[in-house]
């Protein structure tokens, strides 16, 4: 099954369908899952970017089955080098933020939240692209609920940065700090 496992990822594409039945075949073999992470999470991997892509989708439909993985993910997450890897992991980032604000949704510890506040600003200071620095900014933003320091730290972030960049991440820079300045 590992080859099976491999060869589906190898021949997957950042096509959304693709994505999507990519995840729908992990969901189904939950037992695969281990195997899929491993292969998202090793950097050195030819297709860890191709598994990070479906990975997004794992965690957008059944996130629950992604907590087990959340103190190794932490530790992945500043490794990340490869923009196509970037996107995919912040947006995860923001789906554990928003979800450990829901009363029922997951319950990540003090030091994964730490952690992981402590990744995406680095996301946002670094050289990314806009998509990331948006669902970093989003993730920040819910983890900002629970910690002040947080949204004082995101401004400060985002309006110095505010001028350096194209218009879309101007537009959602200025959504943002409507939001924090209210």
């Amino acid at each position: 099954m590992k080859t099976d496992l491999v060869a589906k990822i190898s021949q997957s594409t950042a096509h959304r369908k693709s994505r999507v039945s990519l995840s729908n075949f992990i969901i189904r073999h939950e037992n695969l899952l281990n195997e899929f992470i491993e292969i998202a999470f090793d950097i050195e991997n030819e297709n860890h970017v191709k598994a990070f892509w479906s990975l997004e989708i794992v965690c957008e439909k059944k996130l629950k089955l992604f907590v087990p993985y959340i103190d190794l993910f932490c530790e992945v997450l500043p490794k990340l080098k490869v923009d196509s890897a970037i996107r995919p992991a912040t947006k995860i980032c923001m789906f554990l933020a928003k979800s450990n604000h829901r009363k029922n949704g997951i319950s990540l510890t003090q030091e994964q939240e730490h952690n992981l506040i402590e990744a995406l600003i680095d996301r946002l200071i670094q050289d990314e692209k806009v998509a990331a620095k948006v669902y970093a900014m989003k993730a920040l933003f819910v983890f900002g609920k629970k910690y002040d320091w947080v949204h004082e730290e995101l401004k400060t972030i985002i309006s110095q940065d505010y001028s350096n960049h194209s218009a879309a991440y101007q537009a959602a820079t200025r959504n943002l700090l409507k939001k924090l300045n209210k």
